[in-house]
């Protein structure tokens, strides 16, 4: 069976970010690419099933090399984060190879960082002392945290935006199963009510055989 391969590389040298939602189909993968061009780059990895079947996928994540640095079955959200050891192509695939019909609508995010802090120190001028220089430390780190603080608060709200779309698919297959039995009950009840009639006849026709 061909898998269809969707390829996504990002060739920059700033911090960048690439988030989007994309439909998986049954029996399908679909794989996305990044490059980085410096060693020991830190890559934050985000996915989470918004709806379609058990809200699960299988993931897998390679590096240049081919060298498998995560991979599971059948998991419905993570949030990893790793160090790019290795310049080069790395490859994020994500199967639902393991559904017969139902389509995953999955939500993604990687964000890498490159030489956007290299660049930034480079046109700085050189300090006249050490007290601008812890200031402008002290800044980074500052925005740093921020920066890691509105990732929570990000990845924080897509998980309760999955939440709600498996709720709100729960509630709907519990009203569709409510329905269909509510169906077979009253189907079952005038099955029922004819069976009761047909042997309230039979027994009236047999007595009447015997007084005759």
């Amino acid at each position: 069976m061909l898998a269809r391969v969707i390829a996504l590389v990002a060739l920059v040298q700033v911090i960048a970010a690439s988030a989007l939602t994309f439909n998986l189909p049954a029996k399908e993968k679909v794989c996305y690419y990044i490059f980085t061009q410096k060693p020991r780059t830190s890559v934050n990895f985000y996915f989470a099933v918004q709806s379609g079947g058990d809200f699960d996928v299988d993931y897998e994540v390679k590096g240049p090399n081919g060298h498998v640095i995560l991979s599971d079955t059948k998991q419905r959200q993570g949030t990893f984060v790793f160090n790019a050891d290795v310049v080069g192509e790395y490859e994020f695939c994500f199967s639902n190879q393991m559904s017969t019909f139902a389509e995953k609508v999955v939500d993604f995010e990687i964000k890498h960082e490159g030489d956007a802090q290299s660049q930034f120190r480079a046109s700085m001028p050189a300090p006249s002392n050490q007290k601008p220089q812890q200031h402008v430390e002290r800044m980074k780190r500052t925005a740093d945290e921020i920066d890691r603080q509105l990732d929570e608060l990000k990845w924080t709200l897509q998980y309760y935006k999955t939440r709600n779309n498996r709720n709100q698919a729960t509630v709907r297959s519990t009203e569709s199963r409510i329905y269909y039995f509510s169906i077979l009950e009253v189907l079952l009840m005038v099955g029922m009510a004819a069976l009761q009639i047909a042997v309230v006849q039979y027994f009236f026709k047999g007595s009447r055989k015997q007084l005759v």
